[in-house]
């Protein structure tokens, strides 16, 4: 069972937030404005959007390429111990 899946992904990508960022709070992935991640969160944050822009191809991702990049931050989250 993924932790980070495709909707999250596209959740993540897709925010009216500039400066969205992925985190994972008690079971769920939840897209937050950079300035609302308290201190108790900031442990489980998995990726800000900016930090995958910086690293996505342009013209955006086919959906093979956003089920690997689920999967990646599924790895990260598991590897924080969500």
């Amino acid at each position: 069972m993924s932790l980070i899946d495709l909707e999250c992904v596209r959740q993540l990508l897709q925010s009216e937030h500039p400066d969205a960022t992925l985190v994972f709070v008690r079971g769920d992935c939840v897209v937050l404005p950079a300035d609302e991640v308290d201190d108790a969160h900031k442990g489980l944050v998995i990726a800000s959007r900016d930090e995958l822009a910086a690293r996505l191809p342009e013209g955006g991702l086919s959906e093979e390429a956003m089920e690997e990049l689920a999967i990646r931050l599924d790895n990260i989250a598991r590897d924080l111990g969500a």
